[in-house]
């Protein structure tokens, strides 16, 4: 396991959708099912369909090399039932020996950790433990192919794929640089982004608003999406925080349907963002234990842009509770948790979310998986959770796609490459922009 162990970090991989946790901590001893993440969670995401359209064998080569290093039994490759039936996937199907396909209901958010190891295995991780103490370890499909990659030719993290989408003509996946300018994709897309719309890093649920002419792509990039600024999707981001938590208190008509929708309380969680929404932001900060359960939130927004009949943000509400914790360095855990048995019936369709948001209409399948190559990259120092990666490269020095051009940090970390060849320009404590000389 150590072997591997060290092959992923030094490759720099980390988990290739979410927050981009370093895949290296992850591998635990204890697992006995490895659980391979292609639900894509969120719509109008096809990242992941695209690597397994094309890729499905280099995928089961990556998921075979963690079974062997962690002494793990099986592996479940998890994908929605629509993406299964694009696939020709069945129930049940065997990739190999030891890896079957599991099937998901189309509903949102399964692939949330918590409720896709529920759903695939029927095992429910303990409020604020981790996947391990159930035996289960979980990556993403494009994480499990970047290891297949580090295995078999010694290939760190240098591109990425990414689902290009929205109110745009055709919807692309690209496989770009990591480090590669969103205002230069989509350029070369010919897509133009006008007042009324807005460009989002990640999904339309929790994605996040970015400027696209200095943003540019990351490890952790699934998408990037242009949608208008008239559909839920978009309003829910641009609320004015500090307005909603302030009118919340007083807005809330304690119906509960933020909590009775609430996916992890579904889950037995005791998460109740109908009681987060009505505590005081000055009471919590004097006595932050009694918000402590907002550490559990998911932040998948059903609570705003689906249950709350008042216009609230539960969510934006907990997420401030939640900085308040992190803060404090407190988090909930408990030893038990038992799914309530009207979970089955408030599970919310994937249309359904769709609709809520405004994007149905944006709902395409890529017709293509474009690579593309750029003279420039400007690649953040801080890829992943945990602490930046410390540059090793000054202004000045030529690199070569493929060399470290920052190490690990101390701590939960992992180094990062030049995506191209070129000459380095150094931002400390932001990025390293490299450019190629003609």
């Amino acid at each position: 396991m150590e072997n591997l162990n060290q092959l992923i970090r030094d490759a720099g991989i980390v988990g290739a959708g979410g927050a981009g946790f370093p895949s290296y901590a992850k591998l635990l001893e204890g697992a006995n099912l490895l659980i391979i993440n292609g639900a894509e969670c969120e719509p109008l995401l096809y990242t992941d369909f695209s690597i397994l359209e094309s890729k499905l064998q280099r995928v089961v080569y990556g998921a075979e090399r963690v079974l062997d290093a962690g002494n793990i039994k099986k592996a479940l490759l998890t994908v929605k039932s629509h993406t299964a039936h694009r696939l020709g996937l069945t129930d049940g199907e065997a990739l190999s020996d030891r890896i079957s396909v599991k099937v998901l209901p189309g509903v949102y958010p399964i692939g949330d950790e918590i409720a896709l190891i529920y759903e695939s295995s029927g095992r429910i991780v303990k409020p604020g433990k981790l996947p391990i103490t159930e035996g289960v370890m979980v990556y993403n499909v494009e994480t499990v192919y970047n290891i297949a990659k580090a295995v078999d030719g010694g290939y760190p993290v240098v591109s990425k794929w990414v689902t290009i989408g929205g109110d745009i003509d055709k919807p692309t996946v690209v496989r770009v640089p990591v480090g590669a300018r969103v205002a230069d994709i989509l350029d070369a897309l010919n897509i133009r982004v006008d007042e009324n719309h807005t460009v989002i890093d990640g999904g339309p649920s929790m994605g996040r608003v970015i400027n696209h002419r200095n943003a540019s792509i990351k490890k952790n990039t699934k998408a990037i999406l242009v949608l208008p600024n008239d559909i839920e999707a978009v309003r829910t981001k641009k609320i004015n925080v500090k307005m909603s938590i302030g009118r919340a208190a007083t807005a809330c008509c304690q119906c509960t349907r933020c909590t009775d929708m609430c996916p992890r309380h579904l889950l037995g969680y005791p998460l109740e963002p109908h009681k987060m929404v009505r505590s005081a932001m000055q009471v919590a900060e004097v006595d932050p234990k009694i918000v402590l359960s907002a550490t559990l939130c998911s932040s998948c927004g059903i609570c705003e842009t689906l249950a709350c009949p008042q216009g609230i943000s539960p969510r934006e509400v907990i997420a401030n509770y939640k900085g308040l914790l992190a803060k404090n360095k407190m988090r909930y855990t408990a030893d038990s948790a038992e799914v309530l048995p009207e979970r089955e019936y408030r599970k919310v369709s994937s249309d359904r979310w769709k609709r809520a948001l405004g994007i149905s209409k944006f709902d395409k399948i890529p017709e293509r998986v474009l690579r593309m190559y750029f003279d420039r990259v400007e690649l953040s120092l801080s890829q992943h959770i945990g602490a930046p990666s410390v540059p090793i490269v000054k202004n000045g020095d030529t690199v070569k796609k493929g060399d470290v051009i920052a190490k690990s940090a101390d701590g939960l970390s992992v180094p990062l490459h030049a995506s191209i060849d070129g000459v380095v320009t150094v931002y400390p404590c932001d990025k390293i922009m490299i450019e190629k000389v003609n």
